[in-house]
């Protein structure tokens, strides 16, 4: 790790927080490894990834970049402070798996579309949020990750089975999928869907949301189940305990499905059973503002907006 001293006041944003400014006047040390992750070519993020990386640098901060395409578990190095991930809810899920059980906490800069788990949004006014992460202003919340296990079997070695967001079975083709579940040893009546998603709380607001599940708060310990498609009136999303061992298997015409985890997905076959829970580790979620999830909720994904709310000034 790097160790600098500022002899000279540097600052990358418009304006520095209170107490920043006596922090580099007085040459006291900031001790940080940063590593920078991103996916994306695109010459927007391009410039920004490089734009952040001088501006860390020169504020005498040892940072690392990993390439999305190319970057292993292993190329992180154990000694990072922190992990900045650099786009949208994509490369943060891809940052989760990239820390794996390290206790590297994990902040996310919207350089993409909606980024709902990023934390701050990229911008052409420089990185005023800078000065809030080296001076130690930004909560870590822990955050639980789900483990999908085949009953029989294993996994290819390089398909990591953890997951931030959701695990799911889905259809491969046009037949529908006869799926049943165990909760605990218990069974559950069989869904005839197109699949099912099972979701951490930090997925609430991913695909479980879009398929009808409900949104819960993420420090909530809870794991949601909820069909994808189901062809009955009467099936309705389910919540348990975070602790439950969940088992599923499929039926279905055409013998295989797919089986997602986050982002990545394998193709299994009929008759398989897999078995969800709660992982051995969890992650670390960086805030470094003083939104929180219920404000995403609002701001980001529109909740409550209504004309008459407006109206009684209860909209910000």
């Amino acid at each position: 790790m790097i160790i600098r001293f500022f002899d000279e006041k540097r600052h990358c944003g418009p304006t520095a927080p209170k107490g920043v400014e006596d922090l580099y006047l007085q040459g006291r040390q900031i001790l940080m490894k940063i590593a920078l992750f991103g996916r994306s070519t695109g010459a927007r993020t391009v410039a920004g990834v490089c734009s952040l990386e001088a501006c860390l640098s020169k504020r005498g901060v040892d940072t690392v970049f990993l390439s999305g395409g190319e970057a292993r578990w292993s190329d992180l190095p154990d000694d990072t402070d922190m992990l900045l991930s650099l786009g949208g809810d994509g490369t943060y899920l891809d940052s989760v798996a990239l820390v794996r059980g390290r206790d590297i906490p994990v902040a996310g800069i919207n350089f993409g579309r909606l980024g709902f788990l990023t934390t701050v949004q990229a911008s052409e006014d420089g990185f005023p949020w800078v000065d809030d992460l080296l001076a130690g202003n930004y909560t870590v919340e822990e955050r639980d990750l789900l483990r999908v296990r085949p009953e029989e079997g294993a996994f290819d070695s390089q398909f990591h089975p953890f997951a931030a967001n959701e695990i799911s079975i889905q259809r491969q083709g046009t037949c529908m999928l006869s799926i049943d579940v165990l909760i605990d040893g218990r069974p559950l009546p069989t869904y005839w869907a197109d699949g099912i998603v099972v979701a951490t709380p930090t997925g609430s607001t991913a695909y479980s949301l879009s398929v009808g599940g409900p949104v819960v708060l993420p420090s909530s310990k809870v794991l949601i189940l909820a069909p994808v498609a189901p062809h009955n009136l009467n099936v309705r999303p389910l919540v348990v305990p975070i602790t439950s061992v969940i088992s599923l298997s499929f039926r279905s015409r055409e013998e295989k499905a797919v089986l997602t985890v986050d982002n990545r997905s394998t193709v299994i076959e009929s008759g398989a059973r897999f078995v969800i829970s709660k992982g051995e580790y969890g992650f670390r979620h960086v805030s470094l503002s003083d939104d929180n999830f219920i404000n995403a909720l609002r701001t980001k994904l529109l909740w409550g907006e209504d004309k008459r709310n407006a109206d009684n000034g209860r909209e910000k």
